[in-house]
């Protein structure tokens, strides 16, 4: 029977059993679709990923692996949390304590990550794709698929599918409060999302001034659940507020409706959104398939 080598992080906090969990197996290459499929079902998380060795032509452009990344669903071409999480995964197999460099290979792209690993805590940030700002949503049936009605709407930032990497429709609201009452309808959900292309509605409470946001995720399936931090979500938050807030770094709390809180940030770096935090690695262990 095969055996793989895998770890168990959370990413996006500093403290153990918060965050977003992430399971990542090691040199993967010999695990074919519907195996990776039926393990991340396994594992229940929001994603799990497996390293394999990266195509000739990213080899060739520096892709140092390539990262597979799946939901409970379907494979996603890019995702934030897991791609944090697999470069701080690949440097602890390795043994490589303090600075890492890595350049992953997903299906959006190729993204350059740095990793600093201390033990079983680092934190890590990654360049993700050059952001695309989509089309403008109407806010009623955006608010009405997480149970809001428009007077819960920001007032002056009209929702919008925005891309670093995976198109996240971008739906700001007016205060934490609003936030904190969110109840997805996931048919609407899935209704609203699946048209547009988008992967997640992004919910989030801006303060473009302060330079924070109060958010929480929800995919386009039911099966996935509600998001504690999304990685791929923050960074088109933050192109979305550099467009229309002159607001050009962002720190975002999320989680903290699911109690798993956690901290993301993300920054323009030139024509690029560098979205960064802390991660933990819990466990390490042997996959027998």
């Amino acid at each position: 029977m095969p055996a793989f080598r895998y770890t168990l992080l959370d990413v996006f906090t500093s403290t153990p059993l918060e965050g977003n969990g992430l399971a990542v197996v090691h040199a993967a290459d010999a695990l074919d679709d519907a195996a990776m499929l039926a393990f991340a079902r396994e594992t229940r998380l929001s994603e799990t990923t497996f390293v394999q060795t990266p195509t000739a032509a990213a080899a060739a452009a520096g892709a140092d692996y390539r990262n597979r990344i799946w939901t409970v669903a379907r494979e996603l071409p890019f995702a934030g949390h897991p791609s944090l999480g697999t470069a701080v995964a690949v440097a602890h197999a390795a043994g490589t304590q303090g600075s890492s460099s890595f350049v992953q290979q997903t299906g959006a792209g190729l993204q350059p990550i740095e990793v600093q690993l201390d033990g079983q805590r680092a934190t890590a940030s990654m360049l993700q794709e050059p952001a695309v700002l989509g089309p403008e949503v109407d806010r009623a049936p955006a608010l009405a698929a997480i149970g809001l009605d428009p007077a819960d709407a920001d007032p002056t930032l009209p929702p919008q599918v925005v891309s670093t990497g995976t198109p996240q429709l971008i739906v700001p609201l007016r205060d934490d409060d609003a936030v904190a009452r969110i109840r997805p309808d996931w048919a609407a959900l899935d209704a609203l999302l699946t048209p547009l292309g988008a992967i997640t509605l992004y919910a989030a409470a801006c303060d473009p001034a302060a330079g924070r946001a109060h958010a929480r995720s929800f995919p386009f399936s039911e099966d996935i659940g509600e998001d504690p931090a999304t990685g791929s979500a923050a960074g088109p938050l933050c192109a979305y507020l550099a467009a229309r807030a002159d607001c050009s770094r962002v720190v975002i709390d999320q989680g903290i409706e699911m109690g798993r809180p956690s901290r993301l940030e993300a920054s323009l770096d030139g024509e690029r959104v560098r979205v960064a935090g802390d991660v933990v690695v819990l466990i390490d262990g042997t996959l027998h398939l």
